[in-house]
């Protein structure tokens, strides 16, 4: 049933033409399992990492078949929790009322959190002519709950001397489904600018005002096309869509600009607040160390501890064995991702061992 240093082969499965050369096979360390159905869904945040992922697998182990529905957070939790898929992905960890209803078909356990990706939530912007823009977390608070309306505002240009900023209106957008990401920007804004965020960090949108969008791609999708915008989503799409993302003043040395280092360093500063094997992380978002960026978030893969689907466990606990794993993390940076700290990575890997 179990593979070591598997080969992969060309995708699909057709058989090479004679004028076409056969693709070379690439070695991968990864333990498969023989077969199985393996279907997750949730976070908009991982899925550029989890296509990745599941193409890499599924090339090495092609008994076995992932599918992914990035629907969100709060839809991926939801799914999870009544049976509908084998893992969720999550930008923020359960919370108590969703622990208590995993039990109902954890047989004799609980839902866990495990960290899996990490990375920072870039603010990204369209300004014609502006490739480099400092901003603030009372700054942003104030410009998210539309009490910034235009882009010469004297906050912004005191974060910004020497650039002519527009007489121009600003566009604020924000996630209009129950996002991860939406819940890490708002404990961010609460933890770092408290007088000026008076909202929980909840998956919701609170803040009046603005301009909504589903899913990051829909965040991001608006922001490049809207002269004047600004929004939030994970840097990836930042990057795929070619849109300037603001650097963060944090009381550093030199604002930060959002990068999978920077990240990785705010991410190495949280603590694992998780009780047992669950795995959650509380973060510094006041953090002024030099070159940590403090706007960052983990998804985690949700699964029962204990009780999960004995047709996928084999399939589940070989595939995040993998993505945890130095094969799986060492990809994330490529793709504008975080990878985790070595200490969390190798107990995500021993939880996930322990999986029944």
């Amino acid at each position: 049933m179990v593979t070591g240093a598997l080969l992969l082969t060309a995708c699909g499965g057709e058989e090479p033409q004679d004028d076409k050369p056969e693709p070379k096979p690439v070695a991968m360390n990864i333990d498969c399992a023989a077969a199985g159905m393996l279907q997750g869904s949730g976070s908009t945040a991982q899925q550029n990492a989890m296509k990745r992922w599941i193409d890499q697998y599924q090339r090495a182990c092609p008994g076995v078949r992932i599918a992914y529905n990035p629907i969100g957070s709060g839809a991926g939790v939801a799914q999870f929790l009544r049976g509908a898929t084998a893992f969720g992905g999550t930008d923020s960890a359960l919370g108590e009322q969703d622990v208590e209803i995993s039990r109902t078909f954890c047989p004799g356990g609980r839902a866990i959190d495990l960290p899996m990706v990490g990375g920072p939530v870039a603010v990204g912007y369209s300004l014609s002519g502006i490739n480099d823009l400092v901003l603030d977390a009372p700054t942003l608070a104030k410009i998210f709950d539309t009490r910034i309306t235009m882009w010469n505002h004297r906050d912004i240009q005191r974060l910004n001397p020497g650039i002519k900023l527009p007489d121009l209106a600003i566009t604020a957008v924000h996630r209009s489904d129950d996002s991860g990401t939406t819940q890490n920007l708002n404990a961010y804004l609460s933890g770092a600018a408290a007088d000026e965020w008076p909202y929980e960090a909840k998956k919701a949108w609170q803040a009046k005002g603005g301009h909504s969008a589903s899913g990051s791609d829909g965040v991001s999708s608006a922001v490049a096309g809207t002269q004047g915008s600004i929004g939030y989503f994970e840097l990836s799409f930042a990057a795929t869509q070619k849109i300037d993302t603001v650097r963060i003043a944090t009381g550093a040395s030199e604002p930060v600009e959002p990068s999978a280092e920077s990240a990785s360093r705010g991410i190495a500063q949280a603590k694992d607040v998780g009780k047992g094997n669950d795995m959650k992380l509380k973060f510094n978002y006041r953090t002024s160390a030099d070159g940590a960026y403090p706007i960052v978030l983990v998804t985690y893969e949700v699964v029962c501890d204990t009780g999960n689907q004995p047709s996928s466990l084999r399939a589940l606990k070989s595939f995040l064995t993998y993505t945890a794993g130095e094969e799986g993390q060492k990809l994330l940076p490529s793709i504008h991702y975080a990878p985790l700290p070595d200490g969390v990575a190798a107990k995500v890997r021993k939880v996930i061992a322990a999986l029944s």
